[in-house]
């Protein structure tokens, strides 16, 4: 166990607000662990390396001995986070949430530790509230407090409408921390609101307020924009490795050095070589998403993408118009000129010779999505650049 100042020191790295140093501090000193929460609202399919910015912050505390609280938001999903809109969220159905939140578990849990992390749904106390409860809780803030919050003052400065539900959002919010008796609650610099109104609500009921960590919203591939599937400048933690890898070598020297301290929770090595440490970085991102085996395999194919052969997919000539990953990989050896069978290629598929981005591929019916750029792992020898 680490002494409470050396905890301080690794779980500010990388963080942009905290209030307050000493109140963390002074929670370390007791030497019990300490209740860390985290609130997802399940409002997509997929997580990226931005979600895990976060995540990461939560894992460290996980690591140092305290208990991570990942709040999955089934009912806060419904509202809709106003944060950052310049108009209201559309609704989602229960079903999509339920199977965002199953998918955002499973992605959760490349990041943090199953066994080490307690998830609840905030729709376990907000469904079972009455009315009067709801009026109970609102009578905790005061309308003059809500207003201060930026976009709702945005909006209303440029006569758009601000809808009495999403008034509701901090405010569940920061009842998610009284039920869960969180000591920290982790959030994007996004979410410093909402935090707030969390401590608040802690000592309205008689409670220790909770410590408020903010953490950088990380920039997209561009090095401009926050990273967004939307704006097409994410790197998706479910990506096939050598997809991941590459995306990665593309991050600018800039920007590179906020990514490691962010996604990793290291900061790079001052003396080493700028595409060294880029490379380096992308190995162990790879491998905390895949595995050490997936990231050597993307390295050695980032090295040697010089010496590959370049095969062009899909359009390929005879002797097999097929967009199946048999076909494919027929293709390609004939492109090579080391023509095979189908029934030699789907022995190859099969046995699990063949890997596409370093992800290990078993069907030969299964019909991949491919891209230029893409490395086609045909045996131990061989590989093959997709153009």
């Amino acid at each position: 166990m680490k002494s409470p100042a050396e905890q301080l020191e690794i779980l500010t790295r990388g963080v942009a607000n905290i209030l307050s140093e000493k109140e963390l501090l002074k929670k370390l000193e007791r030497g019990a662990p300490l209740r860390v929460k985290l609130g997802v609202d399940p409002t997509s399919p997929d997580l990226h390396l931005g979600h895990s910015v976060v995540l990461e912050k939560l894992r460290q505390f996980q690591e140092l001995g305290h208990q991570a609280v990942l709040i999955i938001g089934d009912f806060t999903a419904q509202i809709g986070d106003p944060t950052g809109r310049s108009k209201t969220r559309p609704p989602l159905s229960r079903d999509d949430i339920l199977a965002n939140a199953k998918t955002y578990q499973e992605q959760a849990f490349r990041i943090l530790e199953k066994e080490k992390t307690e998830i609840v749904f905030n729709g376990e106390w907000f469904n079972k509230m009455s009315f009067s409860d709801v009026i109970q809780l609102n009578a905790r803030v005061t309308m003059q407090q809500m207003l201060q919050r930026e976009d709702f003052k945005n909006r209303i400065a440029n006569d758009q409408e601000v809808r009495l539900h999403e008034i509701q959002y901090p405010i569940v919010q920061g009842w998610d921390s009284v039920e869960v008796k969180a000591d920290v609650e982790l959030g994007g610099t996004d979410q410093l609101f909402n935090i707030l109104v969390g401590r608040d609500m802690q000592k309205i009921e008689g409670m220790e307020s909770q410590v408020v960590m903010c953490l950088p919203i990380l920039e997209g591939l561009d090095g401009v924009h926050k990273m967004s599937k939307s704006l097409n400048n994410y790197v998706g933690i479910t990506e096939p490795a050598g997809e991941m890898f590459g995306k990665l070598m593309s991050v600018s020297d800039e920007l590179m050095g906020r990514y490691s301290i962010l996604l990793v929770g290291e900061e790079l090595a001052a003396d080493e070589h700028p595409l060294e440490a880029k490379k380096s970085l992308a190995h162990k991102i790879v491998a905390r998403y895949h595995s050490a085996k997936a990231a050597e395999q993307a390295l050695a194919n980032w090295n040697n993408r010089g010496n590959l052969d370049e095969v062009k997919l899909p359009g390929f000539d005879p002797p097999a118009d097929r967009t199946d990953l048999c076909g494919i990989v027929q293709a390609a050896f004939a492109a090579i000129e080391e023509p095979k069978s189908g029934g030699d290629v789907r022995r190859l598929i099969q046995q699990g010779s063949i890997q596409l981005g370093g992800e290990k591929l078993t069907d030969p019916k299964f019909e991949p999505s491919l891209e230029s750029g893409n490395v086609l792992k045909l045996n131990k020898k061989r590989s093959v650049r997709i153009v």
